[in-house]
């Protein structure tokens, strides 16, 4: 189960913006993380703590196939993200490097900045504990919990072996 404070964002929240192209120069998890939303949101590195949840609404991750975006998510300390919907490429990056992500439309248009949330990926369920509300998500293939179990591709692939 994973429970934070949300981060709220609006549609369209493209790779850019998730981390800009101009801090692309390292492959360093820490370094990446310390401009997550450096142009959206200058004193969101400021504000997040390990296990906060991200969400958005339309078309999260859109943009360049970069992965450097849900790993400069991860390495902030955001647990999970929710949206409306996520770009295909970024969704498919963001469970290969391990970062739990969950379409609902649903809570991404009712949860609001600030919130307490908590998430259970096995069973698809997030619950707003400020509003005393709950939302059911779609979950995953089994395939691909394993993989974000594993915290990522590498990892997976590491334990199958």
């Amino acid at each position: 189960m994973l429970k934070g404070k949300v981060h709220k964002y609006g549609d369209n929240v493209d790779t850019d913006v998730i981390i800009p192209a101009r801090y692309l120069t390292t492959t360093d998890k820490k370094e990446l993380a310390s401009h997550c939303m450096a142009d959206m949101d200058a004193d969101f590195i400021n504000r997040v703590v390990p296990g906060d949840i991200m969400v958005a609404g339309w078309n999260f991750g859109c943009g360049s196939s970069r992965e450097h975006a849900p790993i400069a998510i991860k390495a902030s300390g955001i647990s999970c993200v929710i949206a409306k919907s996520f770009a295909r490429i970024f969704y498919r990056n963001a469970i290969n490097i391990g970062l739990p992500i969950m379409e609902c439309r649903e809570a991404a248009e009712d949860i609001e900045c600030g919130d307490i949330v908590s998430v259970d990926m096995k069973e698809g369920i997030i619950i707003n504990h400020t509003k005393e509300k709950e939302y059911r998500a779609v979950g995953f293939p089994d395939f691909m919990q394993k993989i974000i179990d594993a915290d990522g591709l590498v990892g997976y692939t590491k334990k199958e072996m």
